[in-house]
């Protein structure tokens, strides 16, 4: 049965807590993603004429590129955080994109009827959901047949380094259990194609691809962010608050990022699964 859209204020669904926030040091990060280096998996899919849903879309880097590279279709962004999208629309009003809109919206209840967009993008998104299924379920009810879902996300546990460094196992093994205390699972990438499985999505090509950080300006800025994120953003207070780490313990995790950074031998690797799905028509 096709759902209506639903009229004025309405219930999120939500049952997970964004364990990063919108700090600068987190910001730093999501201004620096663009289609190419974040959504590549996609892109050879795309045509002028589509109407595209970006979930979770927050500044609106990805945004930007995904509605320049459909200049005949409509490109709608949707973000839990009132304040982020503000961004997202000075992002595009930068670059004079006339075929993008953002509003608030909650992946677990998107206010769409069926069959609407397409193609439903999210990146970097399931990880930090409480029904990650359940919300792939409902990117697949506003996707139209034979439209496609597309989703990428970081998988922790399978992310790489040199040199070794017991502060930054400290890093990872921290925000791991921070990320599950959320509601969250941290390690999501190598889990997508199960997830669209049980969500009822038939017809899933599974991907991966990476970040790589090695050259002097990509380790000063990865670690930078990644020292200022563990003292200084939501992810911090969320770690001291739910007793996973005192203080002292942050302030070890963000020296042993930049320790890493000065290292001239230093070298940081992401890994990313990626799931592109077609609806049944």
């Amino acid at each position: 049965m096709s759902k209506a859209p639903s009229k004025g204020p309405w219930k999120t669904q939500e049952t997970a807590v964004y364990t990063h926030g919108h700090h600068e040091s987190v910001l730093r990060s999501h201004t620096w993603r663009t289609a190419a280096n974040s959504a590549a998996y996609l892109l050879g899919s795309l045509k002028p004429h589509m109407r595209i849903l970006d979930v979770g879309c927050g500044p609106g880097t990805i945004t930007a590129d995904l509605a320049a590279l459909v200049p005949d279709g409509q490109v709608t962004g949707v973000d839990r955080a009132p304040e982020i999208l503000e961004q997202a629309r000075a992002t595009a009003a930068r670059r004079a994109l006339t075929n993008v809109e953002f509003a608030v919206a909650d992946v677990h209840a998107l206010d769409f009827p069926d069959d609407t967009f397409c193609v439903v993008h999210a990146h970097q998104v399931l990880q930090h959901v409480g029904d990650p299924v359940g919300a792939l379920r409902e990117m697949r009810r506003v996707t139209r047949p034979g439209g496609l879902i597309a989703v990428r996300d970081s998988d922790y546990a399978a992310m790489t380094w040199y040199p070794a460094s017991p502060g930054m196992d400290d890093w990872l093994g921290l925000y791991r259990r921070v990320a599950r205390a959320n509601g969250g699972e941290p390690d999501a990438g190598r889990r997508l194609k199960s997830w669209a499985l049980r969500a009822g999505l038939t017809d899933v090509t599974a991907t991966s691809s990476t970040w790589t950080f090695s050259t002097p300006e990509e380790r000063a800025w990865w670690s930078g962010l990644w020292a200022d994120r563990t003292l200084a953003s939501a992810y911090a207070e969320r770690a001291t608050e739910g007793g996973h780490a005192t203080i002292e313990e942050l302030r070890a995790v963000s020296e042993a990022w930049r320790e890493w950074g000065r290292r001239e031998d230093g070298w940081f690797s992401v890994l990313h699964g990626e799931i592109l799905c077609r609806k049944e028509a």
